[in-house]
């Protein structure tokens, strides 16, 4: 690198501190200098041009630009590299971008990634990224238990499962970021414990048999073998279980989340905070339309950015459906509404120790160990007819004491003593339909793609469903997993695909 210019050192070339040519050199006191000779000229410094600082601003100016140019952005939402003296400042929301996926939750950044990550080019495709709620505290990614299994009777779902697990294995092969910290998801592979009442037996033995066929690992437990392998559980009621022996367990959901949004966008995804709230279309042969911009609205605030692009991408989650309905897109409904789920902790000193998995009671109650010191959560779906108003995610703390404690101390009977510790509320995009994921284009806009409506499962399926995602857009069809029966087509034709473990 060139360089500038260098301070002058007392004494080199001749220069001397406070030197006047033909003098000789002084102290402050007025005494001379030893080892001058008197009368000897002194060199100086030439003054420096007046236009000298003008001309090396704009030279550090350009490079600046320049350099900003060429490094990506370092976090998502708050800008990239910054010259020095440069006020911070968030970056304006972009005018035009080739793909804008609408929600930052983990289906959004994994589609986001994948899209990057597929086309391979550095400065290609310009992928956006809006997220309404950018400390995520009511993000359905973060406020989940974290769970992962193979154990689904529906092939896809088991096979995004295989895909994620493995995804996550060698989770920094692929989201690991050069010069940053190897992620750690924390994963903790106790399993997963399905339990069966005797008139569900033959249908869980049913389900095994299908998913050993897809290559799971799992073992049937009589309840003799379940009682040995778990003392701590009374299992009076249970004709068999089924036990997941591989990949199955839990995971720090933030952990998983924040490693997909830091490599998106060290791969050039931008994002911004906003919340979509229109689109402006425009018709194409027969009853099809085609979106040409959506409208990103500011926070606290009536003003707008329209944004051109190519294709939109809806991962908006519990509010999937509604973002469809409020942008007054035409074509059918689609089926998926927020709703909410409660998680409750508690610590119970002599509770199952360090085996203890992910068990599912066959009443419909779970729970997990959490950490090593006697701290555990769980929950369960309330019935149809009592769910809770979702408009807010305050806690309803009865329901705990009135119907999930009362089958997890049947179940464990230590549980018959616990104290009970802190809960909160998040959502599912929950899919009224058949309770699966959507995944694939709309069927009356041309550059509308789904990826939401996963009831439950949406943080497990992500490195899978954002993969098939990315490969319907980048690649025109799917590659890695056959999943065009999550398709808008099922839901147009009523064919339910029922999943018995959801």
């Amino acid at each position: 690198m060139r360089r500038w210019g260098r301070a002058l050192r007392p004494g080199s070339r001749g220069e001397t501190p406070g030197g006047i040519p033909g003098r000789s050199p002084r102290s402050p006191g007025g005494v001379p200098v030893p080892g001058v000779a008197p009368g000897r000229p002194l060199r100086t410094a030439a003054p420096l041009r007046s236009d000298f600082f003008r001309d090396l601003g704009q030279t550090l100016g350009h490079l600046g630009r320049t350099l900003k140019s060429q490094f990506p952005p370092l976090r998502g939402g708050e800008g990239g590299w910054t010259p020095p003296g440069t006020p911070l400042q968030r970056p304006p929301i972009p005018e035009e971008a080739d793909v804008v996926v609408v929600g930052g939750g983990v289906l959004g950044w994994a589609a986001a990634f994948w899209l990057k990550a597929l086309e391979g080019r550095r400065h290609g495709m310009r992928v956006l990224l809006v997220e309404r709620d950018p400390t995520y505290s009511q993000a359905s990614t973060v406020l989940s238990a974290g769970g992962i299994w193979q154990q689904f009777s529906l092939p896809e779902n088991i096979r995004m499962s295989q895909f994620s697990a493995k995804f996550l294995r060698n989770i920094n092969e692929h989201l690991g970021v050069p010069n940053e910290p190897p992620i750690n998801i924390q994963f903790q592979p106790s399993g997963y414990l399905f339990l069966a009442p005797p008139h569900g037996a033959e249908k869980l033995e049913a389900t095994v048999r299908l998913q050993r066929d897809e290559g799971v690992q799992v073992a049937l437990l009589s309840p003799t073998q379940l009682k040995e392998k778990f003392p701590w559980m009374d299992t009076q009621d249970v004709a068999v279980a089924s036990y997941g022996l591989e990949d199955e367990g839990w995971f720090d959901p933030w952990a998983l989340l924040s490693a997909f949004r830091r490599k998106a966008t060290s791969l050039g995804v931008l994002s911004c905070t906003g919340e979509v709230r229109g689109f402006v279309t425009s018709p194409l042969a027969g009853d099809i339309t085609r979106i040409k911009y959506v409208h990103i609205h500011m926070r606290d605030s009536r003003e707008f950015q329209p944004v051109a692009c190519a294709i939109v991408v809806n991962a908006a989650g519990a509010w999937a459906g509604e973002l469809l309905h409020v942008g007054g897109l035409p074509g059918p409904p689609l089926p998926i509404q927020p709703r909410k789920r409660y998680i409750f902790s508690w610590h119970c000193s002599d509770g199952p120790g360090f085996s203890c998995p992910f068990l599912i009671d066959t009443t419909g109650a779970y729970f997990r160990r959490d950490g090593i010191a006697g701290n555990y959560l769980g929950g369960m779906s309330p019935a149809e007819e009592d769910e809770p108003d979702p408009s807010d995610l305050s806690v309803d703390y009865e329901f705990f004491q009135d119907r999930v404690w009362p089958r997890l101390a049947r179940r464990v009977p230590a549980f018959a003593s616990l104290c009970r510790g802190a809960a909160w509320g998040g959502y599912y995009d929950f899919n009224t339909f058949d309770q699966n994921g959507v995944l694939g284009p709309h069927p009356k806009i041309e550059n509308l793609f789904i990826l939401a409506g996963f009831s439950g499962h949406g943080l497990q399926h992500a490195p899978a469903a954002g993969r098939a995602l990315g490969e319907l857009v980048v690649k025109g069809g799917y590659e890695s997993l056959d999943l065009r029966r999550l398709g808008w087509g099922r839901l147009e034709g009523g064919e339910r695909l029922e999943e018995a473990v959801v």
